[in-house]
């Protein structure tokens, strides 16, 4: 014992690290520097979509332009996702899910397609079993949503490795973040007392959900209608019966974390009335996909970034108002996006590339922040 202390000691004198710990350091960057890939390929991809020009000396665009979807929903938010979980379930073999979501972005950007359809598989059938672990250990509804919401992915990964269509596998990928998220918010305010009819009645509409997904694999009529539905329903109760409505009142991050919440909602309902409107030949689907995955699943990310990042990566943020900033862009961007469309096709682009300047500007308000915690930290006198 005395041997292993004077060993510890004598690497913190030198400032050395084991090799187990030097292991861990370069495997977590590696990870981080994927996922921050993913991230950018994937709105680099979108821009591209939405007819931004890029210097054709870009090689890998195309591939990210094919792989847009996937990149931001799989690679980077199954990859994020992926890292919570492993950290709640404390095991390691659960780091799988993020390892293989991040090295599917590697592999669609290479142009080998259906080795990153694969590994999503596998990193979404990993997801399942973490999910199933943390079901066992709490049952509760929110750890069966989250694991119904694992499957949800599973299932839409396994269709799109199989080459399905598009309509029939974007449903599930939405449907993995929809479920998820909700389930996160029942976790975060499972003490709150609600109405007897609020559970029966989310059951419902997250089931709705499901079936919807069914029915667009199936390439039933009713699948578009059925999944708008669900959607604009969850809006409403998330409206009804998230705490967000009260702590709107507070001050500080619990009123910026509100803030975003019910603003994400609101976009939960355009998509929804949107989806229902794409279903009937209206020309609706850029509103429906994007309301959802910037109006919805980024204001989620943002509302709960100053929390989960201290949580999960140990990076501590200096909260501010500063942080509305980001938010503020976010929505202008997504009603430029969706309004200056309707009277000039060329504003997509416009619109895409302010979406792509809010995420880039909520990026550097979180370096910002965790730089702004270490000063004001690295000031203070260590107590004695």
């Amino acid at each position: 014992m005395e041997h292993r202390a004077h060993e510890r000691a004598r690497q913190g004198l030198h400032g050395l690290v084991s090799p187990r710990t030097a292991l861990r350091i370069a495997v977590r960057g590696v990870l981080t520097l994927a996922i921050a890939t993913s991230l950018v390929a994937g709105i680099a991809g979108g821009l591209l979509r939405a007819g931004v020009a890029w210097p054709a000396t870009v090689t890998w665009l195309p591939q990210a332009a094919l792989a847009h979807a996937q990149l931001m929903v799989c690679a980077f938010l199954g990859s994020v996702i992926g890292v919570e979980r492993a950290v709640a379930v404390k095991r390691r073999w659960a780091y799988a899910t993020p390892v293989a979501a991040a090295l599917s972005a590697v592999a669609a950007l290479s142009g080998a397609a259906a080795a990153a359809a694969w590994l999503q598989v596998a990193a979404a059938l990993v997801f399942v079993a973490v999910n199933a672990v943390l079901l066992s250990r709490q049952q509760a509804a929110h750890t069966a949503w989250l694991l119904a919401a694992a499957l949800a992915w599973l299932t839409g990964n396994t269709l799109h490795a199989r080459d399905a269509a598009a309509a029939a596998v974007v449903p599930w990928w939405f449907a993995f973040l929809v479920l998820t998220i909700v389930a996160e918010r029942l976790e975060m305010t499972r003490l709150m007392r609600r109405r007897r009819a609020a559970a029966p009645l989310l059951t419902l509409l997250l089931s709705a959900l499901l079936l919807a997904c069914v029915a667009g694999t199936l390439a039933l009529p009713i699948a578009g209608m059925l999944y708008g539905a669900a959607l604009t329903g969850l809006a409403a109760w998330l409206l009804a019966f998230d705490i967000a409505r009260r702590t709107v009142r507070a001050r500080g991050l619990p009123r910026y974390m509100a803030v975003c919440l019910l603003g994400g909602y609101a976009w939960l309902a355009v998509s929804g009335v949107a989806w229902w409107a794409t279903s009937l030949g209206a020309p609706a689907r850029d509103a429906a996909l994007h309301a959802l995955a910037l109006g919805f699943v980024f204001c989620m990310v943002l509302a709960h970034a100053p929390v989960i990042l201290p949580a999960v990566a140990g990076v501590k943020l200096q909260f501010g108002r500063v942080f509305y900033a980001p938010l503020a862009v976010l929505h202008g961007s997504l009603l430029m996006r969706l309004l200056l469309p309707v009277w000039d096709a060329r504003a997509l682009a416009l619109g895409a590339a302010a979406n792509a300047a809010a995420i880039a500007l909520f990026a550097v308000t979180v370096i910002a922040a965790a730089l702004a915690w270490h000063r004001r930290n690295a000031r203070a006198p260590s107590p004695r």
